[in-house]
């Protein structure tokens, strides 16, 4: 499973790394966990807000922060 994290960098970027890193090792499954913080790669997601979440190359959140138990609620989808 291959997690991003689409932003630039900042506190809510940050926050949301870490509420996937907390879920990914609650769920105990494995996971490839990116930073994208490239400008143009995050526009060819079609990502206008960010921070965003994709899970295997789809984007599943955008412009906001999910919490360790949104994430892990669609991780176990």
């Amino acid at each position: 499973m291959k997690i991003e994290i689409l932003g630039m960098g900042c506190p809510k970027c940050k926050q949301l790394t870490a509420n996937a890193e907390a879920a990914v090792k609650e769920l105990n499954i494995p996971a490839e966990i990116v930073k994208v913080a490239d400008i143009g790669k995050i526009t060819e997601y079609g990502v206008m807000m960010t921070p965003a979440l994709a899970l295997n190359g789809a984007v599943v959140s955008s412009g906001k922060v999910l919490s360790k138990d949104e994430i892990k609620n669609i991780l176990t989808k």
